[in-house]
């Protein structure tokens, strides 16, 4: 009910869209950026890299040093409060204040044939 373990909860098969990676230049201070979500327009999650309890380079150092990371490796840490169920047919709307924004719609999970 926790929703442990991580791997089997966060890491299936289309539950973690992202957008393009942005260039480092369009990024001027990644420990203050304000990341947002909306479901339907309404604002779920609001939350700020500056409220990380690590520094970006210290993640980076001590994950490398349990596996090894290749360039355009996705690392996810926590999330701001607000997390919540949605439903097929619901909009995400997420962000980064001032550098983009990305759109989806929920959809039900098709199951391969046979299970």
């Amino acid at each position: 009910s926790a929703g442990l373990p991580w791997t089997i909860a966060k890491g299936q098969d289309t539950f973690t869209p992202i957008s393009s990676v942005l260039p480092r230049s369009m990024v001027p201070d990644p420990h203050d950026l304000e990341l947002w979500l909306k479901v339907d327009g309404e604002i779920r999650q609001k939350g700020s890299t500056n409220d990380m309890i690590f520094r970006i380079p210290y993640l980076i150092s001590h994950i490398s040093s349990i596996m090894t990371l290749f360039e355009g490796d996705v690392i996810l840490t926590g999330t701001p409060q607000g997390v919540g169920p949605v439903k097929a047919g619901q909009r995400i709307t997420a962000g980064i204040t001032d550098l983009l924004d990305v759109h989806f719609e929920v959809a039900k999970r098709q199951r391969p044939p046979g299970n």
